[in-house]
């Protein structure tokens, strides 16, 4: 499954950010064959509209699930209408987040 989650860095080794819209990047993972690959989030800084430019990235990047702290609402309403799944992580390294993720421990927004 491919997957997206919000990070501080752009590593695996990076702190999982549970900030959605205003992550400083997106790790975006292939949780069957481990590749994977980092992109800046472009709606850091912008003043309005985050979540949604996130969520849209997310559905671009081809994503079954998105793996975040918090969804506001309007990004919460981009990620249903695209049909990916959203998830709840508390913290961690990214990497910590995808093996949560892949054991089933995480919850489902």
């Amino acid at each position: 499954m491919k997957i997206l989650i919000s990070s501080s860095g752009p590593t695996l080794d990076a702190a999982f950010n549970p900030r959605f819209g205003r992550a400083d990047f997106f790790i975006t993972v292939d949780t069957a064959g481990g590749e994977w690959s980092a992109q800046e989030n472009p709606g850091l800084k912008s003043g309005h509209g985050a979540g949604i430019q996130a969520a849209q990235i997310a559905s671009q990047a081809g994503v079954e699930a998105v793996i975040s702290g918090h969804f506001g609402p309007k990004a919460h309403d981009t990620l249903e209408a695209a049909q990916i799944r959203m998830f709840e992580a508390h913290g961690g390294s990214v990497a910590d987040v995808v093996e949560q993720f892949k054991s089933g421990a995480l919850h489902e927004v």
